[in-house]
């Protein structure tokens, strides 16, 4: 048995009331968690010498609007959606179809082992609890998912925006914000100073490539 295997059958033995589901790919383990356990889940896990994940390598988070819808009419792709996770899809990843979810990559140096924790959210409320006071590293991290996905986590003594402007409305790693912005800056000459604006661009609709066959790549009878 390898090791991440023996680490996905110790982590079901010891935590099967914390932990939803467990799976691994390509030699990854990955575990599913509720919001609630979080905490106490991470806690056990740096604690536990059998395990000593003490280190926090990253937080962020995914929202799943749209997840393994295929934009591209392509010859390969479309049938694989793989640019849409459409194999995810099918092997009812996300049973619960919930948009947002944060994906915690924990690392420990004692057994040379990862393990990645998600936490799928509600769209409406999408509230975890920080890690902060287990893992201090956590601090930019959440506030870099608040940040790009409004994605709150209690108990952080200082979240607030990370990368964008002050007064920036809105959050840009969400699929339903606008790729052109909401609001656009240029500075007026009769004002004398830089001014926000609604964005001028037009709107378009990007038409897919399309693939052709070329008789030069074509293998000889």
């Amino acid at each position: 048995m390898s090791d991440v295997n023996a680490l996905e059958e110790k982590i079901k033995t010891h935590y099967a009331a914390l932990i939803q589901s467990t799976c691994i790919a390509l030699n990854e383990l990955t575990v599913e968690v509720s919001p609630e356990f979080i905490r106490p889940f991470c806690l056990a896990l740096r604690n536990e010498s059998e395990f000593d994940f003490k280190l926090l390598i990253d937080v962020c988070g995914v929202d799943y609007l749209h997840y393994g819808v295929a934009e591209w009419e392509t010859e390969s792709s479309t049938a694989t959606g793989f640019e849409r996770g459409r194999e995810a899809i099918l092997s009812n990843t996300n049973k619960n179809k919930k948009r947002f979810a944060v994906v915690y990559h924990l690392l420990s140096l004692t057994n040379n082992q990862r393990i990645r924790i998600r936490v799928y959210l509600d769209e409406n409320n999408p509230t975890v609890d920080s890690l902060i006071e287990i893992f201090p590293s956590a601090n930019w991290y959440e506030r870099e998912a608040f940040d790009l996905y409004g994605i709150m986590f209690k108990g952080h003594p200082d979240l607030r925006r990370l990368l964008t402007d002050y007064g920036f409305v809105g959050h840009p790693f969400r699929k339903d914000f606008p790729l052109s912005g909401k609001v656009e800056v240029r500075y007026d000459a009769k004002l004398g100073r830089v001014i926000y604006q609604p964005v001028t661009i037009e709107p378009r609709i990007l038409e897919p490539k399309v693939i052709r066959s070329d008789n030069r790549y074509k293998v000889g009878d």
